[in-house]
């Protein structure tokens, strides 16, 4: 290998598990090939600026405002109580209202941390309180808020449509059913779970109850039908329904809910801003990545090098599936898609896969990536609001994870699975 390939594979590991941040550890890396291979420094801030410039990207600060802005103006606690008196009677109820709330703030903010940090605030002291183990009722938290990278509209499905140049709304359409097979295998590990426990079941809700929820809940259930309405209706893009739902929220909370200050708002901007920098930061270092990558050609030599070792396509997929997968678990998700993203597109084509249902596939990982241990972001996020251990959340965390890997093989090999809806 040459040196710049050594830097860009070896030296990049190197700072990450020294435990640089993936922004700065690309940006290193990508600074140091510039100097070893007396590339124009012009290469970087080119790159970057370019790597940000597509209009599908405003997306994402966008929706991770309308989370925050839905957090801080009540709406998420609305949604939950209408999944509450709709579902608490199950076997093991708190849990399957931490799944449907999770499922309906997904169809909204698009976000994996903002879904599991507005529903872990309220449901995981509620789960605590009614019996269930702390570490357990934040790994359930954290599994149910990982299902936003499926359920449209996501964060993810935006970055991957950028990045392999395809239809963003049907990629949306292909996360659908990967996510409601896993809402449907937590519900069913919850319910095991709750048996296993003893957790007595919770009265069903009265009449006078649901009514009474789905009438303060309204405003908020209107949410998700205004953007994917919106979307499929043809009446705006997914960008322009992420500042939509923006705009509906922030009206909801200030003048309907009236739940939101407006002294709270350069706080809620604040910490929209902050994740949305992380996001976009890396998206805007990876493009020089990206070229550099490209330069060295290691997704020709790896495709033409999988083309000449492997001749069944369910074999590559089992390869690519079990490398991504590793390496969703000890690095950033979005990092991992931009750098690795035009490799797997490339091996992709070469193997004849559809490229809707290979973005379903590789967004399916990605979801998983968000909750496995050690470093799955959301992790952390629970952890942050329980207080718990990591380790703890770790150990209790590894059913869902077998579950989801159990959905992503699904996925993987019967493509009807994400390409129903598409087609």
């Amino acid at each position: 290998m040459s040196t710049s390939a050594w830097i860009l594979t070896v030296g990049f590991a190197g700072m990450v598990v020294l435990g640089v941040p993936f922004v700065f550890a690309i940006g290193l890396a990508v600074t140091a090939v510039i100097v070893v291979a007396d590339i124009p420094l012009m290469l970087l801030p080119q790159t970057m600026v370019a790597g940000t410039q597509s209009f599908s990207l405003l997306g994402i600060p966008f929706f991770m405002l309308a989370g925050e802005l839905m957090s801080a103006g009540g709406l998420s606690r609305r949604l939950i109580a209408v999944a509450d008196v709709c579902v608490r009677h199950l076997l093991g109820g708190l849990g399957h209202v931490t799944i449907v709330a999770a499922c309906i703030f997904a169809a909204i903010s698009g976000s994996a941390p903002a879904t599991t940090a507005a529903i872990g605030s309220t449901m995981i002291p509620a789960m605590a309180e009614r019996g269930y183990a702390k570490s357990y009722a934040t790994s359930l938290t954290v599994s149910a808020g990982v299902l936003a990278p499926l359920i449209p509209p996501s964060i993810a499905f935006i970055i991957w449509g950028v990045i392999a140049e395809q239809s963003i709304s049907k990629l949306f359409l292909a996360g659908i059913i990967p996510g409601l097979l896993m809402a449907l295998g937590l519900s069913a590990l919850v319910a095991w779970r709750a048996h296993g426990d003893k957790i007595p079941r919770l009265p069903r809700a009265s009449a006078a109850e649901v009514r009474s929820a789905l009438r303060k809940g309204v405003w908020a259930l209107l949410a998700p039908v205004i953007v994917l309405g919106g979307i499929y209706g043809g009446i705006f893009t997914p960008t322009e329904a992420a500042a939509v739902v923006c705009l509906y929220s922030l009206v909801v909370g200030l003048f309907i809910e009236k739940r939101l200050r407006f002294a709270q708002l350069p706080t809620v901007f604040l910490k929209a801003m902050t994740i949305s920098a992380i996001v976009m930061g890396i998206v805007a270092v990876s493009g020089g990545m990206g070229v550099l990558v490209a330069q060295e050609q290691f997704a020709t030599r790896l495709a033409t090098f999988l083309n000449a070792s492997i001749h069944q396509q369910w074999i590559m997929l089992m390869i690519l599936n079990l490398g991504f997968f590793l390496l969703a678990a000890v690095m950033d998700e979005i990092a991992l898609m931009l750098i690795f993203g035009p490799m797997l597109i490339a091996i992709g084509h070469q193997f004849g896969i559809d490229p809707i249902h290979f973005g379903a596939m590789i967004v399916t990982n990605v979801a998983i990536g968000m909750a496995a241990p050690p470093i799955g972001y959301c992790l952390f996020v629970g952890a942050a609001i329980s207080g718990e251990r990591l380790i703890n959340i770790a150990r209790a965390i590894w059913p869902q994870i077998v579950m989801m890997v159990l959905v992503l093989i699904l996925v993987t090999y019967v493509p009807a699975f994400s390409l129903y809806f598409v087609r």
